[in-house]
């Protein structure tokens, strides 16, 4: 059983070399197509491939996952007042630089800020134009939990009416 599974393994390796020797814009058309499909959490070539070709696809983040985070919407609530630089902000939280540019990156992909560079420095300026989206989706939630509130208000009414 494991000599099957060894002699799986060194196949997939063998086609994932195969396949990363080709030029980038080949390896993304056949991943668009489907013909590559290779686990990209076990291979660290695949990794690399992924973290180095794979960036001129362009990823949307889902702003609400953006907005989940307490360490971004403190970064938003830092860039509605004012435009600062990445440096600024790490130094108002008690976690590395390098994380708080991945928070940045994380922000700027979603929309809600757009870092402009100035000489050597990248400075951040908040969007918050695309946080309509959810507020549009929590009305919908609000407009139902108010209807349902109305309802239990005017039923409550009733019964205390029928006690008197």
């Amino acid at each position: 059983m494991e000599v099957q599974h060894q002699h799986r393994f060194r196949k997939r390796n063998k086609f994932l070399y195969s396949v990363l020797s080709q030029s980038p814009k080949t390896i993304i058309g056949l991943f668009f197509i489907g013909i590559v499909k290779i686990n990209l959490r076990k291979s660290s070539l695949a990794h690399i491939f992924a973290s180095n070709y794979l960036r001129i696809m362009i990823q949307t983040r889902d702003i609400f996952q953006a907005i989940a985070d307490p360490t971004r919407r403190q970064i938003i609530g830092m860039l509605a007042q004012k435009s600062l630089n990445v440096n600024a902000i790490a130094q108002e939280f008690n976690i590395t630089r390098q994380a708080v540019s991945l928070h940045v990156q994380y922000l700027n992909d979603c929309g809600l800020i757009v870092i402009k560079k100035q000489g050597r420095e990248r400075y951040c300026e908040a969007k918050l134009e695309k946080l309509s989206e959810v507020t549009d989706w929590v009305d919908q939630y609000r407009k139902f939990w108010d209807n349902k509130l109305d309802s239990l208000e005017s039923y409550l009414a009733k019964i205390q009416k029928k006690k008197k």
